[in-house]
């Protein structure tokens, strides 16, 4: 019936091995401590012959006999130690491989949130769908049901882009927890809450080139492929001269493959040459449209 024998894990390998060594251990113990006894006796021995004058003869015999003892003796402590440190480094052993089965726990139930959040985005995309084609559906034109489409939109694409997201760290958190780096990726949630001020409209967008702008007193710069919450004002501008796309964009799902999502990544250098303030370019825009009206 070994055929259905199943096989064994890595912490029940271990489990298996300790006790082994641990059994073997306490024999070999168990012969150590009974070959010291018989050294002492014959070291005994030979000191009351030797007290007592006897012959060179059985001086030499029992001198004989106590050194094989002594030797057998001290192979057998020296196996002992060697047995202790085999112990050790099982016990070591265990230790890390009940730390990896609880590290593969935890990285599969982050994977199977990353797959339930996947299964689930569908079913938000056709909702959303199904209002603006309510919202739509209708011969008049009316100013409400249209912001209300365009709102519903704009919801559908952030929600579509932060599933990508949240999908991609939580498979990259997964993947950082199996190999036991946990702390690895972990900031990047909250570095990017971080760019985001309550008082400011953003989206989450994803760079393609190195980019500043100003939030009040504030200067902000960001490295080309990273994760950013945009200001809306700024997320036009920046899509019209692709320096910017949409988190659900196929180049830019193989980009955070390639590079992340760029929280790791330096600080940008103020002379950087692929620099692009987007403040002037809104503003550039703005006066373009504006010799356009007065035109």
């Amino acid at each position: 019936m070994s055929f259905f024998r199943r096989e064994l894990g890595p912490v029940e390998r271990f489990e298996n091995a300790l006790r082994e060594k641990q059994a073997a251990r306490l024999k070999l113990a168990a012969k150590s401590k009974a070959a010291d006894a018989v050294e002492a006796d014959k070291r005994k021995a030979a000191e009351k012959l030797a007290v007592a004058g006897a012959s060179d003869a059985k001086l030499a015999r029992a001198e004989s006999d106590l050194r094989t003892v002594e030797e057998r003796a001290r192979a057998l402590r020296a196996e002992l130690a060697e047995f202790d440190e085999q112990l050790v480094a099982t016990e070591r052993g265990l230790a890390e491989a009940k730390a990896q089965r609880e590290r593969d726990r935890i990285a599969d139930e982050i994977e199977a949130m990353a797959a339930s959040i996947e299964r689930a985005a569908p079913g938000f995309d056709t909702g959303a769908a199904g209002l603006l084609a309510a919202a739509g559906n209708s011969t008049l034109e009316l100013t409400q049901a249209a912001r209300f489409s365009a709102s519903i939109d704009a919801v559908r694409r952030e929600v579509l882009s932060a599933v990508e997201l949240i999908c991609w760290e939580l498979r990259s958190a997964a993947a950082s927890t199996r190999s036991g780096n946990a702390n690895a990726g972990q900031d990047a949630v909250t570095e990017l809450d971080a760019l985001a001020l309550p008082d400011i409209q953003r989206q989450l967008i994803y760079t393609l080139n190195p980019l500043q702008w100003r939030e009040g007193a504030e200067l902000k710069r960001v490295q080309a492929f990273a994760a950013v919450a945009l200001p809306k004002y700024l997320l036009a501008t920046a899509l019209r001269h692709q320096h910017v796309d949409h988190m659900n964009a196929r180049r830019v799902q193989t980009l955070m493959h390639v590079h992340g999502t760029g929280v790791a990544q330096p600080e940008v250098d103020a002379d950087d040459p692929r620099l692009v303030d987007l403040d002037a370019l809104a503003a550039e825009a703005q006066a373009q449209e504006t010799k356009a009206d007065v035109a």
